[in-house]
């Protein structure tokens, strides 16, 4: 593994700083692809279908998707080997909560034709554990990918939207898929349990957050170094060679929270790159890092809801807050309270909070399409809700299906409704 230098590090600050873009205003939104309209594509993990959302306004329903078309074929391969029904009862029975997981992540291709999925549910070849692109006007499966190992997780998709990234969270790899043929065009190493994935605006970049183990009981703070290699991994986005390794435990314990753990979950970048704010496992709140100095600069502790058990082995996937997301200002910091049942508005420069809306296991945390709204996906009451970010007041909810997780930004067919029937 090549060894992390200043040199790297500055190297990788100078790029974000030399590609700063405008934020996205309200004008660029719905229509701003010839044809095409702008919708949010939300992930309804148990039941295996993706709700398509107004991007902006009341974010009522468009139509609907079924991810596992192919469900009845995957499921008879798992039941037919021992191997790959056991896996697949270990995720239903740790991170499924007792469900099946048919969707992770998903992105639409640039031309609004199809959707790209990530299917987690463990399984080996050639059952679930994939990626596919869905074809939106007929429903039909355009191809699959494998992912290696047995679960694919988050993705990420490139700025011009060519590209999708995958995690492979049990190799400890992630792939890196042309988006129009699904072909690999490469891949690379990481921490024990690859989770969040982001490029840089410039797509120079690929950032990816290993969480380590996250199905144990073992809990308790002094067994931490329990859970893995967990670390931050940049590589180049186009050779997808490793040129920096950020290990949180060492920038934490530096500030003194050699209690927390190091485990980076959902993560987002200031506009100009400079900054990025993150999660980790167990704690109600995020930390503020600094790119260029290489640091943890400041950090928030949210409230923890009286009503939320204090026994960290209940908390789903050692998170007790997972979702993140910033206005497009960057004044704001929208936060999904997932454990306390919770989503709030942070103002990004004094750091103080705005009201607790009351949401349900909220999952997740997009920004709408004229940058107006935070929306969270209230995985515990099968709907989304849109928080003002200027308010920091809920505005609408809206139901979706069973489990609602990850919420994406992307654009169908203008006067798409939903896959035709034949």
């Amino acid at each position: 593994m090549p060894a992390f230098t200043t040199r790297h590090l500055g190297a990788v600050a100078t790029a974000f700083a030399l590609t700063v873009v405008p934020a996205a205003t309200a004008s660029a939104a719905p229509d701003a692809r010839a044809g095409l309209r702008e919708v949010m594509f939300v992930g309804n993990n148990w039941d295996g279908t993706a709700d398509v959302i107004r991007s902006t306004g009341d974010f009522a329903g468009i139509g609907r998707i079924d991810v596992v078309p192919d469900r009845a074929e995957r499921m008879a391969e798992i039941n037919a080997d021992p191997i790959k029904w056991i896996y697949f009862q270990a995720i239903r029975n740790g991170v499924g909560e007792g469900h099946d997981q048919f969707v992770d992540d998903m992105y639409s291709t640039p031309d609004g034709a199809s959707v790209v999925v990530s299917r987690p549910s463990f399984a080996s070849r050639p059952s679930f554990a994939d990626v596919v692109s869905l074809d939106l006007a007929t429903g039909d499966i355009n191809w699959r990918f494998p992912v290696s190992g047995y679960r694919s997780d988050h993705m990420a998709v490139s700025p011009d939207g060519t590209r999708v990234a995958v995690s492979a969270s049990t190799s400890n790899t992630v792939h890196v898929l042309d988006i129009e043929t699904g072909e690999q065009v490469g891949s690379f190493g990481t921490g024990d349990k690859p989770h969040e994935n982001i490029f840089s605006r410039d797509g120079r970049y690929i950032w990816n957050m290993s969480i380590g183990e996250v199905n144990t009981a073992l809990d308790a703070p002094w067994l931490d170094w329990t859970k893995g290699d967990r670390r931050i991994t940049v590589v180049d986005a186009r050779t997808y060679q490793q040129v920096k390794v950020v290990d949180m435990r060492e920038r934490l314990d530096a500030i003194g929270l050699g209690d927390h753990s190091d485990a980076v979950r959902p993560a987002v970048f200031s506009p100009d790159e400079s900054k990025l704010y993150f999660q980790v496992s167990f704690f109600n709140g995020f930390f503020e890092y600094d790119v260029a100095t290489d640091r943890i600069t400041r950090t928030k502790t949210l409230p923890k809801n009286p009503a939320t058990s204090e026994d960290r082995t209940t908390w789903v996937n050692d998170s007790r807050h997972h979702g993140l997301s910033m206005s497009p200002d960057g004044a704001k910091i929208c936060v999904a309270g997932t454990m306390d049942d919770y989503a709030t508005v942070v103002d990004r420069g004094t750091l103080r909070k705005g009201p607790l809306v009351a949401a349900a296991k909220p999952y997740w945390a997009t920004v709408s399409g004229d940058g107006r709204h935070c929306v969270v996906s209230e995985s515990g009451a099968d709907q989304v809700t849109a928080i003002d970010f200027a308010t920091g007041e809920k505005s609408v909810s809206v139901p979706v299906g069973d489990h609602p997780q990850r919420v994406r930004i992307g654009h169908v067919a203008a006067g798409w409704t939903g896959p035709s029937a034949g």
